[in-house]
């Protein structure tokens, strides 16, 4: 199978406030736009902020490392280097983080750098990255 981007489509507040986060902050290539929705270039995949207010929720946490992690979240393995470059940005944007960039997991199967953090309307995201993409879905 070849790997394909993805689309995702998801909720948010406003549409100036996310265009300044997924454009400026995270760097993303800007796509075809409405009144009611953008897309958005995340590392090749295809987002799609929805306009829809209502239904930007507090997202639950589940206890992962001693960390409390977004259940609902979505973001992109990155390469290390990749990973390493958008911390940075995000460091300088001043993100504040869910939980700030670090190597969880170390010395185990899937040992990876992971970072959590919300864009405006709550949404979690998650981008990770690992020393070798054999690793990923490693039990042993």
């Amino acid at each position: 199978m070849t790997l394909r981007p993805f689309h995702l489509a998801f909720p948010v507040r406003d549409l100036p406030t996310t265009e300044q986060f997924y454009g400026t902050v995270m760097g993303c290539r800007l796509g075809r736009r409405t009144d009611t929705w953008i897309d958005f270039d995340l590392f090749g995949h295809q987002i799609t902020a929805h306009l829809s207010p209502e239904t930007c929720q507090p997202v639950e946490t589940n206890a992962v490392d001693g960390h409390g992690v977004p259940v609902r979240h979505c973001g992109v393995i990155l390469t290390m280097s990749d990973w390493q470059q958008l911390a940075d940005r995000l460091v300088a944007h001043q993100t504040q983080f869910v939980i700030e960039p670090y190597v969880r997991f170390k010395g185990e199967p899937g040992e990876q750098a992971t970072m959590f953090f919300f864009d405006p309307s709550g949404n979690a995201l998650e981008f990770k990255a690992f020393q070798d993409d054999k690793s990923i879905f490693a039990t042993e």
